[in-house]
């Protein structure tokens, strides 16, 4: 870069921009008092939200509540201080593909934007001179929006379950981090970021293989330990290609990609529909046009980045194989033996799995008790027999406002008390739960919704207020009461 450098840091501009962000917050009276009625059962204090997950998601979903006067919250996370999210943890792409300008969690705020932080520790030429986002520098930004809010994260706090209490939700949680081992709640939003609402997508054909032989792409791999060994990777992915090329940089002996498909997916297609409008108006649109557009992107798969792709291509001992759909993999001495569709074979020494994660409601631990009434698609949308897809089929089928629906009325209502803002939102409600285009957008819907329903529920408690209000404008004495003297009617028209 010219000028001034990334490693050039300036940290007195951060407390500059920090200064102007709080002035900025006083000047648009954010955030405004609590106006959400205290509740309690017996001694407990019930949180009118809790929000579970840290990372980006939940940063902006926190700080939509809080403009919106919702201050009773309490924002959960499973992982340690500064390490919420996938940014430093299993996401292994060397930039992001989102463009630098994106404004992301800001939410309205320039001073919360990625190239305010930037440019007041790097200033304006560095800012010009850089092209994506590196992976790392983004955690950083998102720990320091975390500090220059004060957000309050309580770390290593993992949820185990939730229950309906009365109308209140009982969570049961556990970790370093728990100081009590439940937690009642009026409102529960899941920003638990990809996974969502799923797991790992593990493919079958590793059932039967010794664990240390294989791993997603998501898990903690010691790529140390792949110097000299033959890596395969499954799939091509963004996931996929990441994985590969920190294999190949740690010294593997070579890196093979299995690609079932038969030519490399060039075009993220929903960049070329991206708008206000379309974040907007997607929820709008009925099942079949939802699940269409929805159907088409995952059909067409969204591309690895350039960069990543060049990043795993420059190294002349990577591979990309494709037609190569896997039927079996079998341990056959030292090696892992992988049969394909085509009656082909290849040996190996170390599987990836860059395979993704499903939409599956009965592996998420928090709800497996009622995952079987969570209302999904292929409840409610029969698609034609040219748009059938199992994955979209089993994403739950949401209220506008992020909510899960019952499958069977009165069985589950308390459902309607869980927000999905998440991946799993996206058929429903489009790409505002989890890419950095549009969260700021699905933050605010969700606070508004969330804000809605608690004064709807607590309306005769604000009507109460609105009756007990005495407050005086007037003191008494900005007016003198005028004597009246009639005027007869006869009199008026005699004169």
């Amino acid at each position: 870069m010219d000028g001034t450098t990334i490693e050039e840091r300036t940290p007195e501009g951060l407390a500059a921009l920090e200064a102007a962000l709080a002035r900025d917050l006083d000047y648009l009276c954010r955030p405004p008092a609590n106006w959400v009625p205290p509740r309690r059962v017996g001694e407990e204090t019930v949180s009118d939200v809790v929000i579970i997950g840290g990372g980006m998601c939940g940063l902006v979903a926190w700080f939509a509540l809080q403009t919106g006067g919702v201050r009773n919250i309490r924002i959960l996370d499973r992982n340690p201080s500064g390490l919420e999210g996938p940014w430093v943890t299993y996401a292994r792409m060397e930039t992001l593909r989102s463009p630098k300008t994106l404004v992301g969690p800001a939410f309205g705020m320039s001073a919360l934007t990625f190239r305010a932080w930037f440019t007041a520790q790097f200033g304006e030429t560095a800012w010009e001179a850089l092209d994506k986002i590196p992976r790392p520098m983004w955690m950083d930004y998102l720990r320091w929006y975390r500090k220059a809010l004060d957000v309050p994260i309580e770390n290593e706090v993992n949820v185990d379950k939730i229950d309906p209490e009365g109308p209140y939700l009982r969570l049961t949680i556990s970790g370093a981090g728990a100081n009590q081992s439940t937690i009642l709640a009026r409102k529960v939003v899941m920003a638990t970021g990809r996974d969502g609402i799923g797991r790992a997508n593990i493919p079958s054909f590793v059932d039967g293989v010794s664990r240390d032989r294989w791993a997603h792409s998501s898990d903690d791999i010691d790529f140390d330990a792949l110097a000299g060994k033959r890596v395969a990777v499954v799939g091509v992915g963004a996931s996929a290609v990441d994985n590969a090329a920190e294999a190949l940089e740690h010294g593997a002996k070579e890196v093979r990609h299995l690609i079932r498909r038969a030519e490399m997916p060039t075009i993220n297609k929903l960049m070329g529909i991206g708008s206000y409008g379309f974040s907007c108006g997607f929820p709008e649109l009925p099942d079949e046009w939802r699940w269409r557009i929805m159907h088409y992107a995952f059909a067409m798969q969204t591309p690895a980045p350039r960069g990543s792709t060049l990043r795993v291509s420059r190294h002349p001992n990577a591979y990309f194989h494709f037609g190569k759909a896997i039927t079996r993999v079998e341990t056959v001495g030292e090696a892992l033996a992988i049969d394909f569709a085509d009656g082909t074979r290849l040996d190996t020494d170390f599987l990836i799995l860059g395979t993704g994660f499903t939409v599956e409601a009965v592996a998420r631990k928090e709800l497996a008790d009622v995952a079987g009434e969570i209302l999904l698609w292929k409840d409610r949308y029969t698609p034609p027999a040219d748009e059938q897809h199992a994955e979209l089929g089993n994403f739950p089928y949401l209220n506008k406002d992020f909510t899960f629906r019952e499958r069977t009325e009165g069985v589950a209502p308390w459902l309607s008390n869980i927000y999905c803002f998440n991946h799993a939102a996206s058929l429903s409600l489009g790409k505002v739960s989890g890419d950095i285009p549009g969260v700021s957008d699905g933050a605010s819907w969700l606070a508004r919704d969330i804000a809605a329903t608690l004064y709807v529920e607590d309306i005769e408690n604000q009507y109460t207020t609105l009756l007990d209000y005495s407050k005086p404008e007037l003191q008494g004495d900005e007016w003198t009461a005028s004597a009246f003297e009639p005027v007869l009617a006869d009199e008026t028209a005699r004169s």
